[in-house]
């Protein structure tokens, strides 16, 4: 289990330094709330016709995950039929701004990874969440659905249910109904937020098969859909299957014949760092060092890496410098991973999207030590990469923290890439993996559900609040 064993020192300091970063996070919402007025502020009414979405996405994996929900409602019977056309606004990234939505913040540019890093940025994310709560009164939308992002969302949601239960008992004609699309990973650690998810949001869409009966148990008055993961949308129509003597993303004989034409035959190794620039920073000596590694005992061993942007290419450029014949694209992972025959990942989404290929993978990830300590007092589930939890079983080798070093990463590439057999009871196992996400068209049912929270009492004519 990924848990701290001893209750020494590191026990009561991670505990403290938990304890502060809480308390430091929910006085920023205290006093957003406490320097608002008792009862609602005079003001002027405007009438607006239209319904009003606001969406609230901090990371890459979000912004996406936000655009492909905004499409779908825009296509849906029920907005179709709406006399005047939805607003759409509040913040997120490109994805989103191509998807119609206006945009008060780029909020992807301010992701972090773990607590040190987000106490770090308390002062700029406390400026954004006053900022997006001011939007909020200003706007008053029906709906505002907050993907994934847990940490930031749940204040949010929290702050804007406070301020309406604050004035109830006032002509405030306003009361949002609040969305949660992704649940936060209550079920590895902290499951006391369900019970506050509960209090705060209307509707919870789910991506896990599991996570809606992991709820029932707990909180049965959270209303929580299964909707499906939309990676299987996405790569609905990729070319999964790429046309190699080896079967890259097909099981093979393991015959001697097949097993010899995999050892001498150049493997293609897929670097996976992650998609911010802390991670970039933090991943890439590793990974370089790990790849060395690789090619001392496979010389004829090829490495691609594939990174979402310009500006992480560029950090990546110098470091990977000290590996030759790297091959660094922008985009493009679909195709690099049906092509590839080993994965070297961080974790997170990703794995999942190497398992949807088929791709055997390492999994690896490092974080700064005081959000690494602290989250060993956290979690209690036993593994981290997705495909692993959802299979109940190792599939993926793991190296977390102080465990992933360059040896031994190597080791278990190594291991993967010269043992067919061992690489194709692993695609076996995958397929099950992504069989349990659902069919395509996860976006049309989340659409479906968030209109569905009209259905008792119909769309109102919004009067929003103007200075």
């Amino acid at each position: 289990m990924w848990r701290l064993k001893s209750r020494g020192r590191f026990r009561v300091h991670c505990r403290l330094f938990e304890r502060t970063a809480l308390r430091i996070s929910k006085s920023g919402v205290a006093k957003q709330l406490k320097s608002l007025p008792a009862t609602a502020p005079p003001r002027k009414i405007k009438t607006v016709n239209s319904t009003r979405f606001m969406l609230i996405a901090g990371e890459a994996s979000g912004d996406l995950l936000a655009a492909e929900l905004v499409k779908a409602l825009e296509q849906s019977p029920e907005v179709e039929a709406m006399p005047f056309p939805p607003e759409f606004f509040g913040a997120g990234g490109p994805k989103m701004a191509e998807a119609g939505v206006e945009l008060a913040v780029d909020l992807t540019q301010h992701s972090v990874i773990g607590l040190f890093d987000a106490l770090k940025k308390y002062h700029e994310f406390k400026r954004i969440f006053d900022q997006l709560f001011q939007l909020a009164l200003e706007h008053a939308p029906d709906v505002i659905i907050c993907v994934d992002f847990s940490g930031f969302n749940h204040r949010f949601a929290n702050a804007i249910k406070n301020y309406v239960r604050a004035r109830a008992a006032s002509f405030l004609n306003w009361n949002p109904k609040i969305v949660q699309y992704v649940s936060p990973q209550v079920w590895a650690s902290r499951p006391g937020r369900a019970y506050q998810l509960a209090r705060d949001v209307d509707l919870l869409l789910s991506i896990f098969p599991f996570e809606k009966d992991w709820y029932a148990a707990r909180v049965p008055q959270l209303r929580v859909e299964f909707v499906g993961h939309p990676m299987v949308d996405r790569y609905a129509n990729a070319e999964r299957v790429a046309p190699d003597v080896r079967g890259r993303n097909t099981p093979i004989a393991a015959t001697p014949e097949n097993q010899a034409r995999l050892l001498t035959s150049a493997a293609t190794v897929l670097l996976l760092p992650g998609s911010r620039v802390a991670e970039l920073r933090r991943h890439l000596p590793l990974m370089t060092a790990t790849a060395r590694k690789i090619r001392e005992a496979k010389p004829e061993t090829r490495f691609k890496m594939v990174l979402p942007s310009e500006e992480l290419k560029r950090l990546a450029d110098e470091p990977s410098a000290f590996l030759t014949d790297l091959e660094i694209r922008i985009g493009g992972l679909a195709e690099a991973l049906a092509a590839a025959d080993l994965a070297i990942t961080k974790s997170g989404t990703i794995t999942l999207e190497c398992a949807y290929f088929g791709v055997p993978a390492v999994v690896f990830y490092k974080t700064s030590w005081p959000s690494y300590l602290a989250g060993r007092m956290a979690v209690g589930v036993e593994h981290l990469a997705m495909p692993n939890l959802l299979a109940g079983e190792a599939i993926y080798p793991e190296f977390i923290q102080h465990a992933a070093t360059p040896d031994r990463i190597a080791r278990a590439a190594l291991d993967l890439l010269n043992n067919s057999e061992r690489r194709n009871a692993v695609k076996a196992k995958l397929a099950q993996v992504i069989k349990s996400l659902g069919a395509p068209g996860a976006s049309e049912r989340a659409a479906r559900a968030v209109l569905r929270l009209f259905d008792r009492e119909p769309v109102p004519i919004r009067a929003a609040l103007a200075d």
